[in-house]
């Protein structure tokens, strides 16, 4: 696993990073750095809060979901999304590029799961991998071993050199808008996965999931214009999920109702459900394409 600086900014003083030697990076200040023995780098701004992201278990939970194929077709559309975007932008790698490769920030990349998808669809991409969570940065490598892997806070003013992403990708994540505007290079992306209300209904009616706030993807939209975005394209990806028992727990626990529901109502409801006929579970997200103005 290796970094590659060419993303980076102090979190610090906001000058480049750049190598001090094989473990150590730095900036002009004199800001110092250590890249774990798993390869990612740590770069949180000075009293960035203590929260820790997504822990080991919601991930072993999702890394199970998603490498079942339950979440196929949303990987899917990002990768058609992505060569759509690709073929028409300056140095694609596609027809009618220069050749050169694209660069893409997974910014919330959980298990870099859609990373690791995008990445065997269309090799020609780089990647940058990043997460509040360092267990999920960690996972995310172990994915996909040749990106750069960092800890960051979303809400901070982000570690990455300004005009350095050519496509964000944003799915089922926060989302800084003024932040991505400013490190994606005027004409690039972010392609933002946003769950609608339907998003696993039958697990709220019963409880184990949290409830999704209307009209989430029309507030993404109204707060474009501030920072800089429009609205490329949408897309809706939905279909009905044939699960069992231990794919509803999966369901549940991966993502942030874990917080909140207790376990032993997870457990019953897996047990009830067991017995129970077994309704399927409606997947429903809505796959923004935005992009940057190009400044005239």
């Amino acid at each position: 696993m290796s970094i590659d600086s060419t993303w980076l900014r102090c979190p610090n003083c906001f000058l480049d990073l750049s190598p001090i030697d094989d473990r150590v990076f730095g900036c002009g200040s004199g800001h110092r750095f250590d890249r774990s023995k798993h390869g990612y780098l740590t770069l949180l701004p000075p009293g960035a809060p203590r929260t820790i992201g997504d822990d080991p278990e919601m991930l072993r939970a999702r890394a199970e979901l998603l490498g079942s194929g339950a979440y196929a077709p949303i990987s899917d559309a990002l990768v058609e999304a992505v060569r759509s975007v690709a073929k028409d932008a300056p140095g694609s790698p596609f027809p009618g590029g220069s050749g050169s490769s694209l660069r893409i920030a997974d910014l919330g990349c959980g298990t870099g799961h859609y990373s690791a998808e995008l990445a065997r669809a269309l090799p020609e991409l780089q990647f940058l991998l990043a997460d509040r969570s360092p267990d999920a940065v960690r996972a995310s490598l172990r994915a996909l071993g040749d990106a750069t892997g960092i800890v960051l806070d979303i809400w901070r003013p982000l570690p990455l050199r300004t005009d350095s992403v050519d496509i964000i990708l944003n799915v089922f994540a926060p989302r800084n808008l003024e932040e991505f505007a400013r490190v994606i290079r005027p004409g690039g992306s972010i392609l933002s996965v946003v769950p609608t209300e339907r998003h696993l209904q039958e697990l709220r009616r019963d409880g184990l999931v949290l409830d999704i706030p209307s009209g989430k993807s029309s507030r993404l939209i109204e707060q474009l214009g501030d920072a800089g975005l429009t609205l490329h394209s949408t897309a809706a990806v939905e279909y009905s999920l044939q699960s069992d028992a231990a794919t509803r727990l999966r369901l549940a626990e991966m993502g942030p109702s874990a917080h909140h529901v207790e376990t032993l109502a997870l457990h019953a409801a897996g047990a009830r459900v067991n017995i129970e006929p077994l309704d399927p579970v409606t997947v429903s997200v809505e796959l923004l394409s935005i992009t940057h103005v190009t400044p005239t």
